[in-house]
């Protein structure tokens, strides 16, 4: 069996959000031919798509084709949306879990669903949460590498983290909102060299925050290969070493110890890149991508 973690998935179509909410900044989806829609955020173009997006029927084929067996599905993380008012996002949660949900219902062999949350009010994201794994069956949900100005070592979250050990519920770790101006805003730098440096400021945050010691039970999967994190681990592991009173403030364990603690994806586009990472990592904290 072949299990694929790492799998973006939106509705065919969802109400207008700026009427719905009444101001800018969310993203639309316009179906402009067949088999392709452009995902536009006010009025520029943000990416464009293939029905693989939003046709679970030809999203299946596309499986069947590469040997796939299961996939686990998920938002666009431009859809988290933690900038918005915090009730504004748990409505559009709603509306994306719910359209997960009966995807997952109408395939339940094929697919399993990584809720989305209202991250930047941890009470209503546990709220959701407890709505994702009760009532939709989800057994994870996905967040962002960063919550608004939270790293994911914020105090705030604790709560959130708690309820997701109570309830065994997998987090599946995302970077976006990587800076996109100055010296990031050409060749695709933000997604290139931001994505992979957000995944690691998320896992150092974690670390360094203590926030796997704290929440030992809980299970955390970090997209990309865990961005850069295993390829500069020594780097990282020296610098705790060398300046404790920078890196050490708030846990006093060796970074180096949390290997073998959380997970990773496999998505990192080079076998020798893989090699490394299962080295790493570990082969059975590693999973697959496609």
């Amino acid at each position: 069996m072949k299990i694929d973690i790492h799998n973006h998935i939106l509705p065919k179509e969802w109400p207008d959000l700026k009427q719905r909410y009444g101001y800018q900044g969310w993203v639309q989806l316009h179906h402009n031919c067949k088999g392709e829609a452009i995902m536009m955020k006010d009025d520029k173009v943000f990416r464009v798509i293939q029905d693989t997006c939003w046709d679970p029927e030809v999203r299946i084929r596309d499986m069947d084709r590469t040997g796939v067996t299961v996939q686990a599905l998920s938002t666009v993380p431009v859809m988290f949306s933690y900038w918005a008012k915090a009730q504004d996002t748990l409505d559009l949660c709603h509306i994306l879990n719910d359209d997960l949900a009966a995807t997952v219902q109408k395939h339940p062999k094929r697919f399993v669903g990584f809720g989305s949350l209202p991250m930047q009010a941890p009470d209503l994201a546990v709220q959701e949460m407890h709505r994702c794994v009760k009532e939709l069956g989800f057994p994870g949900v996905q967040i962002g590498s960063h919550i608004n100005d939270w790293d994911l070592n914020a105090p705030e979250l604790y709560p959130f983290y708690a309820a997701a050990e109570e309830l065994k519920c997998s987090l599946f770790v995302h970077p976006w909102d990587m800076q996109t101006d100055g010296r990031m805003s050409k060749y695709w730098l933000p997604w290139l060299v931001g994505m992979p440096a957000e995944t690691t400021t998320a896992i150092c945050s974690m670390i360094f925050g203590g926030v796997l010691e704290k929440f030992p039970k809980l299970k955390v999967c970090f997209a990309h290969g865990g961005g850069s994190f295993p390829f500069t681990i020594g780097r990282i592991e020296h610098g705790f070493q060398v300046r404790p009173d920078l890196c050490a403030v708030d846990n006093k364990t060796s970074p180096r110890k949390y290997l073998g603690s959380f997970y990773t994806d496999s998505l990192v586009h080079d076998p020798h890149a893989l090699k490394l990472l299962v080295d790493v990592i570990g082969e059975v904290r590693c999973y697959i991508c496609c």
